[in-house]
């Protein structure tokens, strides 16, 4: 039966049939049903209903209206993975049988994500992992504090309307959006097992639910040493450690103790600067902070490993795919000329398997984001980097990756843990007309002129094979062994 009016309550409504899917195609094992025609833009929508206060509860009501209400999913009841799985499996059986319905609509599937940043790269995660073919676009609905992936892909970072004539301006921009190729970076952590363990692996304290243990990677993985802990996980805008991520993490600290101080976008924002501020006055004179103190950082270049030079002052560090930190801000900027030639800098582009690390010496340094032009201290751009941290530098110390920040204890006594990052291959997103992220071979993109660290020229980490991915060594840590705890509030997903 085709979708037709539709009546709830008072309200009447046409289902949008552009992007409508069948029950039989949802459902295993229901009813074949003929549609008159076929969807041009089929899409299945998931929404973290704990985002943006009641906003997250407010748009599944809205897109269950507009389209089949069994292609929206509510992620505080099921995760991607188990929805993606079941559809994937059911749209390969019904081609299988010759549906060519089925067909098409595997050939065109696209994604929507309403959530903050932690969401969006949850399920890029989960998408990247099930190695779904082909790959969908995704497109994100900015629901969190910060938005940086909506905002740099020209969704927006407010949060947006709910009712039917928002959602319905929405899925016009979403039928017009372009696809863009956008690297994916993948981040192991070593770790030395405490003695006298209970659990192996043990966990750090309160790692983000990107992370996840591995009791055992591959063999030829450098990472792999008998004694330690091993975690994994994936990120698409950033990595940051230091003062910045430590402010995230007194906001995501206090939101937790009282979540009903977190209901408006403007107020989170408003308390994330006093905390900014605060740390700013407490780490004045603290050098014990600096990245420099903490860990040796290191960069690949033409090969080899090689020492990357980070100024005594810096606080924080950032490895940048995107451009928008910390809630539009793009602290790369736009180098000179001069600095192209004299650095062999090239233009920041989201495909270029290429990640801009900046710093900043604090806070204060971070206002220079407000100004014109304004950005961080530019150290390098790389395709992998890894942070060695010094013994006995600090008990502690701050990271996040996409939102998502965690205090990570520091070797006290022996060199112990290892941050390494790495390029790992692609996803699709979907980006509109305000479009911050600009991608190699766009026209619309700024020429490049890449040097010898350039786009995909031996890069021996985007494809490692299956065997690679079966051991669990390049993973992402989405799909199987991604696993939300019952007892955990996705609310708290940035």
């Amino acid at each position: 039966m085709e979708p037709e009016i539709e009546n709830n309550g008072d309200q009447t409504y046409e289902v949008c049939k552009e992007f409508y899917i069948p029950d039989y195609i949802l459902i295993p094992d229901s009813e074949v049903q003929v549609l008159a025609k076929e969807p041009d833009f089929p899409v299945l929508v998931f929404i973290n209903s704990k985002s943006g206060g009641q906003l997250g509860g407010d748009l599944i009501k809205t897109y269950r209206q507009l389209l089949n209400k069994l292609q929206v999913f509510d992620l505080g009841e099921e995760g991607p993975d188990k929805v993606l799985r079941r559809i994937y499996a059911s749209l390969e059986r019904l081609k299988h049988h010759g549906d060519h319905l089925a067909s098409k609509i595997k050939e065109k599937l696209r994604l929507i994500v309403a959530g903050g940043d932690g969401t969006a790269s949850w399920l890029l995660g989960v998408v990247s992992d099930l190695k779904l073919d082909p790959l969908p676009p995704i497109a994100t609905v900015p629901l969190g504090t910060g938005n940086n992936l909506p905002f740099s892909f020209g969704w927006g970072k407010k949060n947006p309307g709910t009712d039917l004539q928002a959602v319905k301006g929405f899925l016009g921009q979403f039928k017009g959006a372009k696809e863009m190729k956008v690297d994916s970076w993948h981040i192991i952590m070593r770790m030395k097992i405490p003695e006298h363990s209970v659990c192996d692996p043990l966990a750090p304290l309160e790692l983000p639910h990107a992370m996840h243990a591995f009791k055992r990677v591959s063999d030829s993985d450098s990472l792999n040493v008998e004694g330690y802990n091993t975690f994994r996980g994936g990120f698409w805008n950033y990595f940051s450690m230091g003062m910045d991520a430590q402010v995230s993490y007194e906001f995501h600290s206090e939101r937790k103790r009282n979540p009903e101080k977190f209901k408006n976008q403007l107020t989170n924002q408003q308390t994330y600067a006093k905390l900014g501020f605060s740390q700013f006055i407490a780490n004045i004179g603290n050098h014990s902070r600096n990245i420099a103190q903490l860990a040796k950082v290191k960069i690949i270049k033409n090969g080899n490993w090689e020492e990357l030079h980070v100024p005594r002052s810096i606080q924080s560090i950032v490895c940048l795919n995107l451009p928008s930190f910390s809630g539009g801000f793009n602290p790369w900027g736009v180098p000179s000329k001069l600095s192209f030639r004299n650095k062999d800098y090239t233009p920041p582009y989201v495909n270029d398997a290429l990640l801009e690390v900046v710093g900043f010496r604090d806070a204060c340094h971070g206002l220079v984001l407000l100004a014109p032009n304004g950005h961080g201290t530019r150290l390098a751009q790389a395709r992998k980097i890894r942070f060695e941290f010094h013994k006995g530098a600090a008990e502690n110390t701050y990271m996040r990756i996409d939102g998502e920040p965690w205090k990570q204890p520091l070797p006290a006594d022996d060199d112990t843990v290892v941050v390494e990052i790495s390029h790992l291959g692609q996803v699709n997103m979907l980006a509109c007309g305000r479009c911050k992220a600009k991608c190699v071979g766009d026209p619309l993109s700024p020429e490049s002129s890449h040097n010898g660290e350039s786009s995909h020229d031996g890069d021996d980490d985007a494809d490692h094979g299956d065997e690679e991915w079966q051991g669990g060594s390049k993973k992402f840590g989405a799909a199987e062994t991604f696993k939300i705890p019952d007892d955990v509030d996705i609310a708290h997903f940035s």
